[in-house]
């Protein structure tokens, strides 16, 4: 729910697995949160920003934890050098 000047003002908003969209519920013991940094790409050092994704356990207990997130970064990549 958003307020007048557009800021949202629910008390609780769940966080989705980056990948698979399911919502992370407080009984998913499994799921996490990575942040990644992004990177210059001339210099090759860190911006100070950084890109977060959520994983559920679902996902992880199949073990395409690890394709989910480098697919992800390598979207995330992409979308940064069109920038």
């Amino acid at each position: 729910m958003q307020n007048e000047n557009g800021e949202i003002v629910d008390l609780y908003v769940p966080r989705k697995c980056s990948w698979t969209n399911r919502l992370l519920t407080a009984k998913d013991h499994g799921a996490i949160q990575i942040n990644v940094a992004n990177v210059d790409p001339v210099t090759g050092k860190a911006t100070g920003d950084c890109a977060t994704f959520a994983l559920s356990g679902y996902l992880r207990f199949r073990s395409e934890g690890d394709m989910a997130l480098g697919e992800l970064v390598r979207q995330n990549d992409a979308k940064h050098m069109a920038e």
